[in-house]
């Protein structure tokens, strides 16, 4: 089967032209990022899982703990606009959108798990420096990491902070969540976890809003909604909770979500058993969807279930938000038949139980809700990651809700070799600009 990148003329817009790329530490398109320091291990504990229902219940006292800020640490100050746009182009990404310099904080805040249960996360709110008072929040969540570290408010200027960084220096407030189990968070990354991503992402613009005014400002109402890869079901999920009231002071803006894999079950894991993702991404995405999903739905009783040998017996350590990207590229293999036995690709082929129905609640955040706000679906031309069938089926599902969400593919991008990656930096600047201009108009 191809890859299909067309979609209905009257919805798609195309970019064209060269984006300026610079060196910059990433590895594989996974966003699984070069040597880093390793942080002190996370906690490795798992339990049997609850209903995907009972993980969005709350108590009452859970309830009003949410988005409590617990600290906030200032990062870095980059006071000029030359000195943004500095940071930015070595982090590969364009300048043209600058017009502030910018303050980063980190805040840690509570949260729930993806149990209910209290727990606390980090994230990173950039603020745009001589602005007025009253800025509209850009809430960007971010793609997949392996180490703790692979977060907005662990790296300056890197790839996951700089689109916040963007949308600040461009006179919004850029919040970006490191999502559960990164960063400061304690604990495991529940990756694809759309609800605890919601939470999480909710409960950060509550902390942000609480810690604006301490700097002279204060949030508005109108959030702009953007992510990618990982982040732009996140985003959509977040979304999503925005419009049904689910915070008593913020609304949804606009939604942006950028190359996601929106139909997991249905687009991604297909394209990826058939071979046509890049094979080494393909690796890493089924040992991590294997290994994150059985955490909290039970997929397996043991790894060796699943995973070959010398495999069955390393890779569920290498997804302990210790290990760096590089450590999983060598500890992994370069095909997926040397990663899966037989019965871990018919796992991924024909999910059943647990696994399918937490396969249906990541696929639902473009069909089971209609947005009442502007929304763009951006991809690239080529993703060798995300297939584009999961935009398209996105945008199809999005039209059957009575919303003409239209497609900006942005053509063949790229960011050290990756056009998955080379999306996200392609977006930023052209998701910039939209949000201005919604807030204009």
């Amino acid at each position: 089967m191809n890859i299909s990148t067309s979609t209905s003329s009257r919805n798609k817009t195309r970019y064209h032209g060269s984006r300026r790329v610079q060196v910059a530490a990433v590895c594989c398109g996974l966003l699984l990022s070069a040597p880093t320091a390793v942080a002190t291990a996370a906690t490795a504990a798992t339990a049997a899982t609850p209903p995907a229902a009972q993980a969005q219940a709350q108590t009452p006292h859970q309830e009003r703990g949410r988005g409590t800020l617990v600290s906030a640490e200032k990062l870095y100050t980059l006071a000029t606009p030359q000195a943004v746009a500095a940071e930015l182009g070595a982090a590969g990404f364009e300048d043209d959108t600058v017009r502030h310099g910018v303050v980063a904080y980190r805040l840690i805040y509570r949260t729930v798990d993806a149990y209910g249960r209290p727990t606390t996360a980090s994230g990173l709110l950039v603020l745009p420096l001589g602005s007025e008072g009253r800025l509209r929040a850009v809430s960007f969540a971010h793609g997949t990491g392996s180490h703790k570290d692979d977060s907005p408010s662990m790296r300056r200027a890197a790839f996951v902070s700089a689109p916040a960084i963007a949308h600040a220096a461009a006179g919004a407030a850029g919040v970006a969540p490191d999502y559960l189990g990164m960063g400061k968070g304690p604990g495991l990354h529940p990756w694809m976890d759309i609800v605890s991503e919601t939470t999480a992402s909710l409960d950060m613009l509550r902390a942000a809003r609480a810690f604006a005014p301490r700097t002279g400002h204060v949030l508005e109402r109108e959030v702009m909604v953007t992510g990618f890869s990982q982040g732009a079901s996140a985003a959509l999920g977040l979304g999503r909770a925005l419009q049904a009231g689910e915070d008593r002071w913020f609304r949804l803006g606009a939604l942006a979500p950028v190359s996601g894999a929106y139909d997991f079950g249905g687009a991604e894991l297909p394209a990826l058993l058939e071979g046509r993702l890049e094979p080494k991404s393909s690796v890493l995405y089924a040992a991590y969807t294997l290994v994150a999903f059985n955490r909290l739905h039970h997929i397996y009783d043991s790894p060796g279930e699943v995973f070959r040998a010398p495999y069955a017996g390393t890779v569920e350590a290498l997804f302990d938000g210790a290990h760096t990207g590089e450590q999983l590229m060598r500890g992994t293999p370069g095909a997926l038949d040397e990663l899966l036995t037989g019965h871990g690709r018919e796992v991924l082929a024909h999910p059943t139980g647990p696994l399918a129905e937490a396969l249906r609640a990541t696929d639902a955040v473009c069909t089971d809700w209609a947005p009442r706000v502007p929304v763009r679906l951006y991809m690239a031309t080529g993703d060798e990651q995300a297939v584009t069938d999961n935009t398209e089926h996105c945008q199809a599902a999005l039209l059957r809700n009575g919303v003409d969400a239209p497609v900006v593919d942005l053509g063949e991008v790229g960011h050290h070799g990756s056009r998955h990656l080379g999306s996200n930096v392609a977006a930023t600047s052209s998701i910039v600009r939209w949000f201005g201009e919604l807030r204009q108009g």
